[in-house]
């Protein structure tokens, strides 16, 4: 029978045995903090010893008021004073309100010691005593320790069954709930709704319709009494499963719904990208509460919508009477982070400090990766550097702010300091590549192998990143041979370019980059028979290429141009304003890289004339008709910036005096004084 470690124990002369450990807070400090409420129970249960001594049913009613209380740990402080001032011993009612406090706080080893002295007191095996055992060891994430209790219950109850189950799914086990389920049937337990609700949840986290199915039968077949939590889960199960026609017929026939009902029909439309349905509940819900807002600014935002979240968001502030909580601002950082919206990501962190809102380590990861991603990464130091604890991703967004921006020794500075604050990390590139598996216990994956496979390329290692794909354990991915495609097109090397390219198709035939980049590259070459036979496959397949499109926030507002646009409101100033700046330039020895115009163009006029029209320099023309020095000019392009913006954006920086921040599809280039950070290699 499974022993766990036990309280050393000294036998009391004609009573139970008591206990030798004492809490960690002192006798005193425990009974300053008490509340009111329980002081004044203590009081009376002092006022009944000086008459006659208390019995077990007092002790244990004032441990269960403690443990259900602020602070489950007072529960001990009682627990001890009735070993050692009384002459009743704790039984099978006293531990399991002890064993609740321990899971409270989630304190593994007071667990451990009181199933010790539950042992000792010959109650260790009492259904109730084990059930507590079990959720507590569950809530301190013992697992092993959950099922060895588990195994020793000879008469196991529903309680029993439901801890196990729901302890598997909240601690990531959902395959192992359904499997007890299903032996839990083959014993003939009858199931309660606190069952179905663990199933039903082990089913919506393994999307597994077919088994949610069944539960619904299994819950209309016993009569298992279906209360509002449990349709919930119901309703949950099939939402998450992608069966929205199920859960719209269980949601009609509620009688009654709660905020959780309407937010998980919100969910469900949600996840199916159907978004007008997802804002039809929305707009339905009797009473709006956070939740919900927040589900659809994260659907937005994790379905690369941020536009959108951004406009649920700013819908949001007009709400009266609610509150942002930490994941109504993760996710509205996250969606400024990919468009670029600095002035709104200031307001949130003006607003966290405004209203004392506690800095974890999602909002910190999310402040620094906003900062970052919107180009200005003093701040994201700043907030680095502001707080005391940090876990992997709050180092992790640090670390890719700084490669991000080109910093690559202070990346890996930072990466060392990292582990010397004893962090583990959980990814990182050829110099550590070989150390992951060893000294990190990280195994590489495809993210990892393309990584170094662009860092080789990149540096015009070619041969040698062909010779680490071919070595690959695993079969190279799109990833890792879109890699080695963009660093052909760096460098020149056509023969490679295809080779990289077939292989990249094989993967994804439907892949507009890949062939765009390979007719880039047959361009820079020359090759315009190969150019046109390329893009006349890319028509006849319905292939289109993504148009480059750049953004720039001026007073909070997202502005976005694409190549050749006339349709902002202000274009004619743009292009009045961006002939000064090419005829200033061309004054100062500027010469258009023809090189850049990878399309079939005889006269050099329009071909100068298709370089001006590129997005990222409308965008910079517009900074500078909206903005006044010193202010930074900040963009953002979806696609890599080509060498002739590159140019541009460069002497605009030195002859115009300003600082040019572009951010394109890989990372980021700060223009200063006619320089830029990434010293001409991207």
């Amino acid at each position: 029978m499974f022993q766990p470690p036990t309280t050393k124990t000294n036998p009391r002369p004609n009573g139970p045995h008591r206990s030798l450990q004492r809490p960690l807070l002192s006798q005193q400090a425990i009974r300053h903090l008490r509340p009111l409420p329980l002081r004044e129970s203590r009081l009376r249960l002092q006022g009944v010893r000086s008459n006659s001594q208390p019995n077990s049913f007092t002790w244990n009613t004032l441990i269960r008021a403690y443990a259900s209380g602020p602070d489950p740990l007072r529960s001990i402080s009682v627990f001890l004073d009735m070993v050692s001032d009384s002459r009743f011993g704790p039984n099978k009612y006293t531990f399991p309100f002890l064993i609740k406090a321990a899971a409270e706080v989630s304190s593994l080893s007071l667990g451990q010691s009181l199933h010790g002295m539950a042992v000792k007191s010959a109650v260790g095996c009492d259904v109730f005593v084990a059930n507590s055992l079990i959720h507590c060891y569950f809530s301190c994430g013992d697992l092993d320790s959950a099922c060895k209790v588990f195994t020793t219950i000879q008469e196991k109850d529903v309680v029993s069954w439901n801890s196990m189950i729901t302890g598997f799914v909240q601690k990531g086990s959902p395959d192992k709930a359904l499997e007890l389920f299903k032996k839990m049937e083959s014993e003939d337990v009858k199931a309660s709704h606190v069952t179905m609700v663990g199933v039903l949840s082990a089913c919506a986290k393994t999307r597994n319709l077919e088994f949610g199915r069944r539960v619904c039968s299994y819950i209309e077949e016993n009569r298992v009494n279906v209360n509002l939590t449990l349709a919930n889960a119901m309703l949950d199960m099939y939402t998450k499963c992608g069966s929205i026609e199920d859960a719209k017929r269980l949601f009609d026939k509620m009688e009654e719904r709660d905020n959780v009902t309407w937010t998980t029909m919100l969910d469900g439309y949600a996840i199916l990208e159907d978004y007008e349905a997802a804002r039809e509940v929305l707009n339905s819900m009797p009473k709006k509460d956070i939740v919900a807002w927040n589900a659809l600014i994260s659907a937005y935002e994790q379905n690369g919508k941020p536009n959108e979240a951004l406009l649920v968001f700013h819908e949001l502030q007009l709400q009266k009477n609610i509150k942002l909580n930490q994941i109504t601002l993760v996710s509205t950082l996250s969606a400024c982070a990919q468009v670029g919206a600095l002035e709104l990501g200031r307001w949130i962190h003006s607003y966290i400090k405004k209203h004392g809102i506690r800095l974890n380590f999602y909002v910190t990861s999310a402040l620094i990766h906003m900062y970052s991603k919107c180009g200005d990464l003093e701040k994201a130091r700043e907030v680095f550097s502001s707080v005391e604890r940090r876990d992997v991703f709050v180092w992790s967004a640090m670390i890719g702010g700084l490669a991000m921006h080109g910093c690559g020794n202070e990346a890996l500075d930072m990466f060392y300091k990292m582990q010397e604050a004893n962090v583990k990390p959980n990814d990182e590139a050829e110099l550590l590549f070989k150390e992951m598996e060893s000294s990190y216990g990280i195994v590489p994956q495809e993210k990892h192998y393309a990584c170094i496979v662009d860092v080789l390329g990149r540096s015009g290692y070619l041969e040698k990143a062909v010779k680490f794909i071919e070595a690959m354990p695993i079969p190279p991915s799109a990833s890792v041979w879109g890699a080695l495609l963009g660093a052909c097109k760096i460098h020149a090397n056509l023969s490679l370019a295809e080779r990289a390219c077939t292989r990249l198709l094989e993967l994804e035939p439907r892949n507009d980059g890949a062939h765009v980049l390979l007719s880039n590259i047959y361009a820079k070459s020359g090759k315009w028979e190969s150019v046109s036979e390329l893009r006349k496959h890319m028509r006849v397949t319905g292939l289109k290429k993504e148009p480059g499109c750049s953004s720039i926030e001026i007073d909070g507002t997202i502005h976005e141009f694409l190549s050749g646009d006339n349709e902002h409101p202000m274009c004619e100033k743009v292009y009045g304003k961006l002939n000064e700046v090419m005829e200033r330039l061309k004054a100062n020895g500027y010469e258009p890289e023809m090189s850049q115009v990878l399309q079939i163009i005889d006269e050099e006029e329009m071909k100068e004339q298709s370089l001006n029209l590129h997005s990222e320099k409308l965008a910079i023309c517009y900074g500078l008709i909206s903005t006044e020095a010193p202010k930074a000019i900040r963009v953002i392009k979806n696609l890599r910036v080509c060498g002739d913006c590159h140019s541009v954006a460069k002497l605009i920086s030195q002859l115009y005096d300003r600082e040019i921040i572009v951010r394109d599809r890989y990372r980021f280039h700060h223009f200063r004084n006619g320089q830029c950070s990434c010293n001409d290699f991207w």
